[in-house]
């Protein structure tokens, strides 16, 4: 594979030199399959080769590589290696420690142990094959939970009402109450697992306290119509990068996806004859919606530029390394296109459009119950929360104060 990036056979014999020298194909076939560019490729190629160099100035194997290892390296520029001068020292590390990732993929270089406490690993391990939940869910449960075992302690069968909640109220002295409710549903699912493994006492989930709180006492934020057009007319669509996020923008705008549901989209869930797709929401629960004519076209505008990325997600990054977009990746997309356009909102990204999405419906008619069926809410309760963004109905309801309240 080398050959793809060189044709000059000295530089091929050099390349193929030194420790890195077994792998060093594979390698340059990975950086190609990832969409780096053949300028990018070469640096990282030749960094890899000089890493390989460095391992056996040091009379090291390519095994016994760890991070420390990479440190040393880093330090080892600029150097004076033959063959090796030139470009930039951030350009040398990061081509190396592309190269050790790699070896690692490959099972070559030891995967360094993970800090992760293991009683929280047993707890993720549970909430992935118990209940489902998705990657993004279980990480933030799990730091709950390592917050908790590293204030209080790592004996499950210590934990007591009085200590839990004094963690609780020191945590909500440094942080919001977004962050503390946050943190309260995680250390509650925590005992619970605890609890069915017999670590702990039973119904302690109890003892953890419920935040004061009005969670009904204001309105959902959204967008005007004319503020949703204004963002989805601010993409360039005469570029592949504007045509993916016009149509991600349109997910999120008149579907009312949240970014992991577009996120997880696939090339297969989309049904064209019966304009329907498929949507992996919470929980792994696939839900089946409609494809508006707008949406659909938007997707086939963008999908002629899709970059092939070895990967059957729809959308996907356009510089390498080539590969699925992130949930942050699709809320910093839409937080741009806000910004571009100068929308002034307390809240921005993905969940803002969603909202406006549920909003709109709302005042176009459409009845709460469809409303919580395209937003796959498990409770009415939770698409009633839009009810009173319709303010004239609201009006009409509304009761006169009296004049002489009776004492």
């Amino acid at each position: 594979m080398l050959e793809y990036f060189y044709q000059v056979p000295l530089i091929l014999k050099r390349l193929r030199s030194g420790a890195s020298s077994p792998y060093i194909d594979r390698f340059a076939g990975k950086l190609k399959d990832e969409g780096y560019s053949r300028w990018t490729a070469t640096r990282y190629l030749r960094s890899a080769v000089h890493f390989g160099h460095f391992l056996q100035l040091r009379a090291l194997s390519v095994e016994s590589v760890d991070d420390e290892t990479l440190v040393e390296f880093e330090r080892h520029q600029p150097c004076t290696c033959l063959y090796f001068r030139g470009g930039t020292t951030e350009d040398c590390y990061r081509g190396a420690r592309l190269f050790v990732d790699y070896l690692r993929e490959l099972g070559i270089v030891r995967v360094p142990e993970s800090a992760q406490i293991p009683l929280v690993e047993s707890f993720e391990h549970w909430l992935d094959h118990r209940l489902g939940l998705k990657r993004s869910t279980q990480h933030r449960y799990g730091q709950g939970a390592a917050a908790l075992v590293e204030a209080v302690g790592d004996d499950p069968a210590q934990y007591n009402a009085g200590n839990l909640r004094d963690f609780v109220l020191e945590h909500s002295r440094h942080h919001g109450r977004g962050g503390t409710a946050s943190l309260c549903t995680a250390v509650r699912a925590f005992l619970r697992f605890l609890a069915t493994q017999g670590q702990c006492q039973a119904g302690l989930e109890h003892c953890i306290p419920t935040l004061q709180g009005w969670p009904e006492a204001s309105a959902p934020e959204h967008l005007t119509p004319t503020e949703v057009e204004l963002v989805l007319a601010s993409c360039n669509e005469t570029s592949a990068i504007g045509l993916r996020n016009h149509a991600i923008l349109l997910f999120l705008a008149r579907l009312g996806l949240r970014a992991g549901d577009v996120v997880g989209l696939r090339l297969d869930d989309m049904d064209w004859p019966d304009g329907s797709f498929i949507v992996c929401g919470k929980a792994s629960r696939e839900v089946r919606l409609p494809l508006p004519q707008q949406v659909g076209e938007a997707l086939l505008n963008y999908l002629p530029h899709r970059p092939d990325a070895n990967t059957d997600k729809v959308f996907v990054r356009h510089k390498a390394p080539l590969g699925p977009l992130t949930t942050a990746s699709v809320s910093m997309i839409a937080t741009a296109a806000m910004e571009r356009v100068g929308v002034k909102t307390k809240s921005r990204g993905a969940h803002l459009l969603r909202h406006t999405a549920a909003t709109h419906m709302l005042r176009q008619g459409v009845p709460l119950s469809q409303i919580g069926a395209v937003l796959r809410h498990r409770s009415q309760d939770m698409t009633a929360h839009y009810a009173k963004v319709d303010f004239d109905l609201l009006q009409e309801v509304v009761q006169p104060w009296p004049e002489n309240p009776p004492c």
